[in-house]
């Protein structure tokens, strides 16, 4: 258990994870609350992250749980090994008949057949999937219930039953109770709302793309290879993409994949043949790789006729001091009309 914020802070910190204030709180007071964390939030922001590195700061075991559509119970919680049974029922067949060579009635064969029964359903052939797990495991474990939006409402219910207890019933074997209740960690896309009942069950964490001084920070940590200026360069064009109207903005996790790139690549800065041929590393659209080309482009001539203007009126002897000529007051029609000549800014295309 945390004994404080700062020490969660500084625990995952030792794990590579940059946590926020919010992360922080969250993680302590369900420490100390024994509440479930759901983490909702863009995909590639890092919330499945949190929970590894959660796990392995505070050395629990983790087992995940990745939901999906049609997820259902036999593949969440436990189903019997059918073929481990009936490889039992071949190899203890011929006990089987002499334990029903003297029944004189087919009813009295079903009777002893009855009888042992529980042999073939017993935790022998049970077989424990990530829920059974957790709930069986004796040494520290951490539940990771992976993109849980995406299972359907009836799994969820089933869920949220199985959290408030930390208990199964199984008809064959009977009640299986957690000798200690794991600590969980729910994530979601956001593609579906949750119901209010999970919800309420959980402490609620959002966490969303990070600051450009914070992405900064995680790409440092992530890319020690990474020239600092170069670091700088593709924080902020990251941060530009995502100010963009595009089907998929690009994630953390994607910035790292990029930063990466361009070490393998051998990248000292930017230029346009780098981010042209690197884009899709961010961008996995095509119409957003194509949006962005245009918008960057644009922008970049828009930065190359400013710069030229700039040149040009630090050039005149009666330049003021942003390089731009003092004209009189009487003179600003003439001024707007020479700008609108500037061979740089006509025709520029809009964002």
């Amino acid at each position: 258990m945390f004994p404080s914020t700062d020490k969660v802070r500084t625990s995952l910190a030792g794990q590579s994870y940059i946590a926020s204030r919010e992360i922080c709180t969250a993680l302590y007071l369900a420490e100390g609350m024994g509440k479930p964390v759901l983490v909702e939030g863009p995909a590639g922001v890092g919330k499945t992250e949190l929970a590894k590195v959660w796990a392995a700061a505070t050395g629990r075991n983790l087992i995940r749980l990745q939901c999906y559509e049609g997820l259902d119970e036999a593949k969440a919680l436990y189903e019997w090994e059918y073929s481990k049974q009936m490889l039992y029922t071949q190899l203890l067949r011929d006990k089987l008949q002499q334990v029903l060579s003297d029944a004189r009635t087919l009813g009295e064969a079903a009777d002893r057949v009855a009888k042992e029964e529980d042999i073939f359903f017993s935790e022998r052939f049970l077989l424990s999937r990530p829920l059974l797990r957790a709930i069986k495991a004796e040494e520290p474990t951490l539940l990771l219930v992976d993109e849980v939006d995406r299972s359907d409402a009836e799994f969820e219910a089933f869920l949220l039953e199985v959290l408030s207890d930390f208990q199964v019933s199984i008809p064959e074997v009977g009640t299986i109770r957690a000798p200690k209740p794991p600590a969980v960690v729910l994530t979601s896309n956001n593609t579906r709302e949750l119901s209010e009942a999970l919800k309420r069950r959980c402490l609620y964490l959002f966490i969303g793309y990070p600051s450009s001084e914070a992405e900064l920070e995680v790409v440092r940590l992530k890319v020690p290879g990474l020239a600092a200026e170069l670091a700088k360069e593709v924080v902020a064009l990251v941060q530009s993409l995502r100010e963009m109207d595009l089907k998929k903005h690009p994630s953390v996790s994607e910035t790292i994949d990029w930063a990466k790139a361009l070490v393998m690549l051998n990248v000292k800065h930017l230029d346009e043949a780098t981010l042209d041929s690197t884009l899709t590393v961010l961008l996995k659209h095509e119409q957003d790789v194509l949006r962005a080309r245009r918008v960057l482009e644009s922008r970049q001539a828009k930065g190359m006729a400013a710069e030229a203007m700039r040149r040009q009126g630090a050039g005149r002897p009666d330049a003021g001091e942003n390089g731009e000529q003092e004209w009189p007051p009487s003179s600003r029609r003439r001024r707007r009309d020479h700008r609108f000549e500037n061979p740089y800014q006509r025709g520029l295309p809009e964002d």
